[in-house]
């Protein structure tokens, strides 16, 4: 059986962190895409820790050249990948009117922008593959004070159904987690229910969005 890759976009050290740890001891390799290497080389050496192979990969997903940059190395490092997950995401708090059409757009490029550029990077790559990407409960239920997240959580969500729709008859599959709720550890929340959650998208291919929340 051919080693499998997981490419996580937008690292770091709750959800991603977790992701990362539950695909390696499930057997996949994982490339780590962040700007900061200093973070990356702290990653990668958590993971072999727990003897998962990690490589991070320097990268700004605001930047649609710096990303193309990041995951043509990735590509050149692994010939391919199996999944990858896009968890950046940006949103200066502050309610709509507080925010300059310059600053929303910003937060766009990194929100959604970047998700649809390494989509369009892998997919190449990608045969019969899988595309997560982390959705938020904004998306459904906006709040005001957070309105530039809000608006990247429903353009991430938008994504997620317009993708899964032209590539779900190509084979690959595209879901959102939309994560209803705080991210927070020892709660149903935590970092590590939403990677075990990640992981069974990966395993059963079958809902375009989870809702993850407590019933």
């Amino acid at each position: 059986m051919s080693e499998k890759i997981l490419l996580i976009v937008g690292a770091g050290s709750g959800i991603s962190l977790n992701t990362a740890r539950k695909f390696g001891k499930e057997g996949f390799k994982v490339a780590l895409i962040s700007r900061s290497m200093k973070s990356l080389q702290k990653y990668e050496n958590e993971l072999k820790n727990d003897g998962i192979e990690a490589t991070g990969f320097p990268g700004d997903v605001s930047s649609v050249e710096s990303i193309k940059t990041a995951i043509d190395a990735v590509i050149k490092t692994y010939g391919k990948i199996d999944a990858l997950l896009y968890n950046a995401a940006a949103g200066r708090p502050g309610k709509p009117t507080t925010l300059s059409a310059e600053q929303l757009v910003e937060d766009f490029k990194i929100s959604v922008a970047g998700a649809l550029t390494s989509v369009k990077e892998v997919i190449p790559y990608m045969p019969n593959g899988t595309i997560l990407l982390t959705g938020g409960g904004l998306a459904l239920h906006p709040y005001a004070d957070y309105a530039s997240l809000a608006i990247g959580k429903a353009g991430i969500r938008n994504l997620a159904y317009s993708l899964h729709q032209e590539l779900s008859p190509k084979g690959i599959y595209v879901g959102t987690l939309t994560i209803n709720g705080f991210v927070q550890e020892g709660t149903f929340f935590s970092a590590k229910n939403i990677a075990n959650t990640f992981y069974s998208m990966f395993e059963n291919h079958t809902e375009t969005e989870i809702i993850f929340e407590e019933k």
